[in-house]
């Protein structure tokens, strides 16, 4: 048995793509994608035409309307290679606009709903802010899952638990990197690798707490760097992997033991914690790395979405 077989005894493994044309030599279950794998996939021959035959077809539409059909389209190929869910992105640039995240999110619902994809096959992704965490909420009541992402603190975990979504996305590789750049010469690689890994810990902490006091919102590790992190989170709900790491798993022979299983999580000493938005800002405030990575992520993904609608308005 190869390790990604091995990892599927105890975990939901969901593709990190938007090159949909590699998923089905890994047989994820779900799929996950964000503005910069969906420009990614684009600039590569194989998928421009998709951009081109969206930009024909809804030209006369709003340019964020059109993005928007990109992304529904993208997410449409993907659900015919899996049988699971797809993640797709509320632009990024709305993340401190709770209700412009809500709209945009039940219009992504429509568009793939028009395509003949029912709602229960996608997940909302939104950023793990304070008003894209309430915005989640509203989406919930509304029978729409979400997916929150950009997810680097237990604070932030604790509030999308009290909103009860669907799914959150803690980033583990994007920890790891804050905590050696801070490091810096004094870094210790095989110290803090494995379960050691900061990011690692992060989540088996999020996990911990969630299966403790039974919040039913699943679990979803993300961002690794390497195989070791992922190998570190066995027992995870699920875990999202780069078709590279996928492929990595997939070579290598071996038992892949257990790391985070509910019922000892159910037995741990923990204590419960809940915030309201002051108390959740100030916490947030309080983690220099999750504050960061945050503010990086969105501007990074705010990036990619301006770049994507230069293309769109080129074709």
């Amino acid at each position: 048995m190869n390790q990604l077989e091995a990892l599927k005894q105890y975990t939901t493994v969901v593709a990190d793509t938007g090159d949909f044309r590699q998923l089905a030599q890994y047989q994820p279950q779900d799929a996950t994608t964000n503005p910069s794998l969906i420009l990614k996939a684009v600039q590569k021959a194989d998928y421009a035409p998709l951009l081109k035959e969206t930009v024909q077809r809804f030209r006369a539409k709003p340019l964020d309307e059109q993005i928007d059909r990109l992304l529904v389209r993208f997410g449409t190929e993907i659900l015919r290679t899996i049988p699971g869910r797809v993640s797709t992105e509320v632009d990024a640039r709305l993340s401190f606009d709770a209700d412009a995240t809500f709209t945009r999110g039940e219009r992504l619902i429509e568009l793939y709903q028009a395509e003949g994809v029912p709602a229960d096959r996608v997940l909302i992704k939104v950023a793990s802010t304070w008003e894209g965490i309430q915005a989640a909420a509203r989406l919930q009541q509304r029978g729409i899952n979400t997916n929150l992402t950009l997810l680097f603190s237990f604070c932030q975990a604790v509030a999308c638990g009290q909103a009860k979504v669907k799914l959150i996305s803690p980033f583990v590789g994007r920890i790891y990197d804050w905590y050696k750049k801070s490091a810096g010469g004094a870094w210790d690689e095989a110290a803090s690798s494995g379960a050691n890994d900061p990011g690692v810990k992060s989540v088996r902490q999020i996990y911990q707490y969630y299966k403790h006091f039974g919040i039913a919102t699943e679990v979803m590790g993300a961002s690794f760097r390497n195989t070791g992190q992922i190998l570190a989170l066995a027992g995870c709900d699920l875990l999202t992997i780069s078709p590279e790491l996928l492929g990595e798993l997939a070579a290598k022979q071996g038992e892949v033991p257990r790391a985070l299983d509910p019922a000892q999580a159910k037995g741990a000493d923990i204590a419960a914690v809940n915030y309201d938005e002051a108390q959740f800002r100030w916490a947030l405030n309080e983690d220099a790395m999750a504050t960061e990575k945050l503010a990086e992520g969105i501007r990074a993904f705010a990036v990619d979405a301006v770049k994507l609608e230069k293309l769109m308005q080129a074709a």
